[in-house]
């Protein structure tokens, strides 16, 4: 299911964008998506986020957490016990996949296992030669240009 917004605007007067285009127009959900396991996304500050997996009954080892280019793939796969015979099995622990979409310059400083959840701290950093500067106009041709950084406030 596709969204009905017009993008169309937004392409005359942004460079570099169609990615995000891309990923508004598909945004909706897919029905009969697996919900599993719930998770909760938090903003921690200006560029710190954190994600929260319920994963009770994994260990470290039965998870997987791979950081690819702009993606966030998290894996879970329980080691199967023959021994046990069940007469109730209600406890969800079925292999999963869930991923996430990460922005540019978005790294992950750390990941632990705490009490069943999954706490991955993630930061976005953008490189220094990437922030804005301020370009001087240069009126006399004797003299050397200088560029100075804007602080974020300015910007």
């Amino acid at each position: 299911m596709r969204t009905n917004l017009d993008f169309s605007p937004f392409y005359r007067s942004s460079i570099g964008f169609d990615r995000i285009f891309t990923l508004l127009e598909n945004a909706s959900p897919p029905q009969n998506a697996d919900n599993w396991p719930p998770y909760d996304i938090a903003k921690h500050g200006e560029d710190t986020y954190r994600i929260v997996l319920a994963v009770a009954g994994f260990d470290e080892d039965e998870l997987t957490i791979t950081h690819e280019p702009n993606m966030l793939v998290i894996e879970g796969a329980k080691t199967e016990n023959d021994e046990a015979q069940y007469l109730h099995h209600g406890l969800a622990l079925r292999p999963f996949v869930r991923r996430f979409e990460l922005a540019d310059h978005v790294t992950i400083v750390r990941a632990k296992l705490e009490n069943g959840l999954l706490i991955i701290d993630l930061k976005k950093e953008i490189p220094e030669e990437m922030k804005p500067r301020r370009i001087a106009i240069n009126v006399d041709t004797g003299k050397k240009a200088e560029s100075k950084r804007i602080e974020n406030a300015a910007a």
